[in-house]
């Protein structure tokens, strides 16, 4: 209950009301095999039994629909506790630590917002209540039980205890185990997003196999979790089953010798039987409860450990951002799961200055733009954006005098206007089609009847590279953040495009702070300072053509890329 405690609380006046039908049916219930030894009874001893009949028989149709009702308010509740759980998980999700999703699957993730909510709705379905409403019954028909006939209720008592006793033991060790069997169900969920999401390079590599051979082995290792959930639910159901059928053979053993010495009449020992069934009834179904609550509980606690971990920005602090757009580091390190990703870096990036960081592949160079972001928080020195330590600023404060494209360069599912307004939500078509002008991308609207409503794929999967590359500038564009941060922003555009886009990164640079990262060096030769990082140190700072003589890493970089004249011209220092 403390676990559950903080889902149930929204629903507290319906679970009380589910709670008062519950009492209600229960009392219309023991009520029953009272007025059934009343009408036994009225039989032998030939008295009028018509009033008791149809009191009998108001009752029965009274816990009937008063089980229905209840019913629908539980099924009703347990949908609104579902929704209000997912909800609550994927908000949770998507404001995770960027650190989170590098170290956890996406199909775990998705696992737990889908299949353990849907295992949670079972402890209030078929658990919870079942349980509550299980020992009003069985407190009743118990009271019932020792008024009639104390004797025979501890004949039935002895029955009942063994068998009762070893499903509950077996049922205490399920948790653990649905909580395995879930984890297992990720891990295949993983297995299967992975092989999805990375369709065509399985099908290009041939390895259709050994993929179907991992989500199997997945498949298999989830499916061995989950038999050892149910054979111990099946060792339940017999205990369960033997002690009920001993206890029934027992009390009509013990009842009937009673009987035939006087000691309860025939109509005593029906309503003593009836009664029996009323507690054998609520305990089985109490069992099966438990179990699911188990079952339920083992989901719980793999969507509290997501909710566990606190959100990104939960503990920002609240200054203003300066007036200014200057972005400087000082002394900046970095590690990253224990490996020094950045040592001791400054460099500072001008208001409405372009600066450019180049340098070979393992330098870092993306690494800054995330800190910038601050996707994660650096180490050591600082970073200051207007003059002000980026970390005395919340996230989002931040974040909204910037403007990032990432070097994967993401497109989301659904439209090309979805797209795009996820930066600018309020934006009318004039102003989308202009932002795709911008980046060569206007022919894009044209190319369908949809134009900007076309569907862009999974992933954007309908687009070229180049096209999702400048579609995610554009979207950045858009932003108007007077702070851009483009990684690789030209590494999959061919030479027109990347003309077109370097006008269009130029014109933004008039009135912007500009930091590219770039290994095209063809498209930051005009920057106003190149910064030159090797092994996550700054080894030069200055223009293209200072660069070329005082750097030698840099005039390696240009000379592979045919900037330099002559390609076998000498290092300098060499």
């Amino acid at each position: 209950m403390k676990a559950l405690a903080p889902y149930l609380r929204r629903h507290r006046r319906t679970l009380l009301v589910v709670a008062l039908l519950s009492l209600v049916g229960a009392v219309a219930m023991l009520a029953q095999p009272v007025l059934v030894r009343e009408v036994l009874d009225g039989l032998t001893g030939r008295r009028p039994i018509g009033r008791v009949v149809l009191l009998l028989t108001v009752l029965l149709l009274v816990g009937a629909v008063l089980g229905g009702v209840r019913d629908y308010l539980l099924q009703r509740t347990a949908e609104g506790l579902v929704l209000g759980t997912r909800r609550r998980l994927a908000a949770h999700l998507i404001r995770l630590p960027i650190a989170e999703y590098d170290r956890r699957r996406t199909g775990d993730l998705l696992s737990r917002v889908g299949a353990d909510t849907t295992l949670f709705r079972a402890v209030v379905t078929s658990g919870l209540f079942e349980l509550a409403s299980g020992v009003v019954m069985a407190a009743g028909a118990t009271v019932a039980m020792v008024v009639l006939d104390p004797v025979l209720f501890g004949v039935a008592v002895v029955a009942l205890g063994a068998g009762m006793a070893v499903a509950v033991v077996v049922s205490r060790r399920i948790r653990p185990l649905a909580e395995a069997a879930q984890a297992r169900l990720g891990d295949m969920t993983s297995a299967v997003e992975r092989a999805i999401s990375a369709a065509r390079t399985i099908r290009a590599s041939r390895a259709e196999e050994r993929e179907t051979e991992a989500v199997g082995q997945n498949a298999d290792e989830a499916y061995e979790a989950g038999l050892r959930v149910a054979r111990l639910r099946a060792l339940i159901s017999p205990a369960a089953s033997a002690a009920i059928q001993g206890a029934f053979l027992l009390v009509l053993g013990a009842g009937g010798a009673r009987v035939a010495a006087g000691a309860i009449g025939v109509g005593d020992l029906v309503a003593f039987i009836l009664f029996l069934f009323f507690l054998v009834q609520p305990l089985g179904q109490g069992l099966n409860a438990y179990t699911q609550v188990q079952t339920g509980l083992g989901a719980l606690r793999r969507i509290e450990e997501i909710l566990e971990v606190p959100a990104e920005g939960e503990s920002d602090r609240s200054g203003q951002a300066g007036g200014g757009n200057t972005v400087a580091f000082e002394d900046v390190s970095f590690a990253y799961d224990e490996t020094l990703v950045l040592e001791k870096i400054s460099f500072t990036v001008e208001e409405r200055t372009r600066v450019a960081i180049v340098g070979p592949s393992g330098a870092g160079k993306s690494t800054v733009l995330q800190l910038i972001e601050r996707f994660y928080d650096v180490d050591g020195g600082t970073i200051s954006v207007g003059g002000v330590d980026i970390r005395e600023l919340s996230r989002a404060a931040l974040r909204e005098r910037l403007g990032y494209v990432e070097q994967e360069a993401p497109v989301l599912a659904g439209t090309l206007r979805d797209n795009l307004l996820l930066t600018a939500p309020d934006a009318d078509d004039d102003r989308l089609r202009q932002a795709l002008a911008q980046v060569n991308l206007d022919g894009l609207v044209n190319r369908t009847p949809e134009g900007l409503d076309a569907q862009v794929g999974e992933g954007g999967v309908l687009l070229s590279g180049g096209e999702r590359q400048r579609l995610a500038i554009a979207r950045t564009l858009l932003s108007g953040a007077p702070i851009l941060l483009l990684d690789e922003p030209t590494s999959n555009l061919d030479a027109r495009n990347e003309a077109a886009l370097r006008g269009a990164i130029g014109a933004a640079a008039r009135d912007r702070t500009l930091l590219v990262v770039a290994h095209r060096l063809s498209t930051v030769v005009d920057s106003d300072t190149i910064v030159v990082l090797e092994a996550g140190r700054v080894v030069a700072t200055g223009t293209h053509d200072e660069l070329l003589v005082t750097s030698p890493l840099y005039h390696e970089l240009a000379t592979h890329q045919l900037l330099v004249p002559g390609v076998g011209t000498i290092r300098p220092g060499k």
